[in-house]
Parts: structure tokens; C-alpha cells; sequence
């Protein structure tokens, strides 16, 4: 059980990566005084989590009602995630996530000269795009919690097992955002580099291992790969 907490926890903690996310949320966030930081943090998390837990209870319906097949979506699962960290391994993730905050930041100014009352639909845009969506709920961590959750849902302990590592792993991510909001000058852009390159390292590790349990499965492969 505490195998299982572990793996789900550390995947989860992986695709979310509050911690590549952290430089980005200081330019999104650069307006807003260090409470409203804070209370961003904490809203984008609240959403994020919503988001994740639905698709962790509706994931194994969803599948079952386009019948895929859990082989199949273990194994399609894996090709994504290992793409993630692939991404993550060359950067391109970050890459990514800046563009999308530039994009959201152009909508952003649009958006300003229009609102009635822009402070306070501006903070609740922000928390919501692209703070909750994409960089914490995002495809790749999507599609973990449903790869993850049809994995677990053998028994009642292993689905709270499931759902505690999403719960742990979110809470550990709004801390994360609000202390980057309260101290921001201390992040270190090469320090966030580094980590996420070590994370997408183990990412993959358990990328590869989600495809060879979708053919195990099949009977593709007889003996599991330890």
C-alpha cells in the first residue's frame, strides 16, 4: 500500500511539477501583491484538484463508455507521459508553458481594457488560465490520473490510496505556489532546470513501465520487468 502511495504520488508530483511551474507563476502573478499571490495560489490549486479528481472518479466510466480498453489506454497513457519527459529532458515543456503565459498575458491586456472590474475578474482569470489549466491539470497529468486510477481500482483501499497521493500531491503544490508568491526573489531558474531534469528521468522510468504492464496484460509479455 505504501508502494503504491509512493508511485502514484511521485507521478503525480512529476506531471504536475509545481516546481517548473513556480517560475512561471511569479510572471503571471507579477501585478498582484503578495495576498493576492497567495489566494491565487491556493484558487488555481482548488481548481486543479476539482479538475483531477473528476476525471479520477469519471475516468474508468469514460473508458468503459468509448470502450477502450485499460491495456490500451495504459499503453497510450505511457507514450504521453514519456513524451512529457522527453520534453522535460530538452526543455520543451518550459518552453511551452512561457508561451502559453505570454499568450494568456496578450488576452490578458485585451481583456483589461474592457472589464468593469478588472482587478478582481483578472485574479479569477489568472487562477483559472493558464494556472489550473494547463500547467497544474494539464493533458499529461489528465491522463495520469485516469491511467493511474483504472490501475487501482481493484479494491476500495487502493482507490483512496489513488485519491490520497492526487490529495497530497495537490495540497504540496499550493504551498509550493504560495511560498513562491511570498518569496520570489529566491527562486533560482537553473536550480527549477536541474530538478525537473532529474524528475523527467524517473517520469520515464514509469512511462516505460505503465506500456509494459498495458502488455502484460495483452500477454505481449509474460514476464514483468523488475
Amino acid at each position: 500500500m505504501i508502494e503504491s502511495f509512493l508511485t502514484a504520488f511521485i507521478v503525480y508530483f512529476v506531471v504536475i511539477d509545481p516546481i517548473g511551474t513556480a517560475p512561471i507563476f511569479v510572471a503571471v502573478t507579477g501585478h498582484q501583491d503578495r495576498s493576492g499571490k497567495v489566494r491565487t495560489a491556493i484558487e488555481a490549486t482548488i481548481v486543479a484538484t476539482l479538475i483531477m479528481l473528476f476525471f479520477a472518479i469519471c475516468g474508468s466510466w469514460v473508458l468503459h463508455y468509448l470502450k477502450i480498453g485499460e491495456p490500451a489506454f495504459k499503453i497510450a497513457g505511457g507514450l504521453i507521459l514519456f513524451l512529457v519527459a522527453w520534453e522535460m529532458l530538452n526543455s520543451k515543456r518550459q518552453t511551452r508553458k512561457k508561451i502559453e503565459t505570454t499568450n494568456q498575458s496578450i488576452e490578458k491586456s485585451l481583456f483589461k481594457a474592457s472589464a468593469t472590474n478588472p482587478q478582481e475578474k483578472d485574479q479569477e482569470s489568472v487562477a483559472i488560465f493558464p494556472l489550473a489549466i494547463p500547467l497544474l491539470a494539464g493533458p499529461a497529468a489528465v491522463t495520469s490520473v485516469m491511467v493511474i486510477s483504472a490501475d487501482f481500482n481493484s479494491s476500495f483501499t487502493m482507490i483512496l490510496t489513488g485519491y490520497a497521493a492526487l490529495l497530497a500531491v495537490m495540497v504540496a503544490t499550493g504551498v509550493i505556489l504560495a511560498l513562491t508568491g511570498l518569496a520570489e526573489n529566491m527562486i533560482d531558474a537553473r536550480l527549477s532546470n536541474v530538478f525537473s531534469r532529474v524528475t523527467a528521468i524517473i517520469l520515464a522510468g514509469l512511462s516505460v513501465q505503465f506500456i509494459v504492464d498495458g502488455l502484460m496484460v495483452l500477454g505481449v509479455i509474460k514476464v514483468p520487468i523488475l
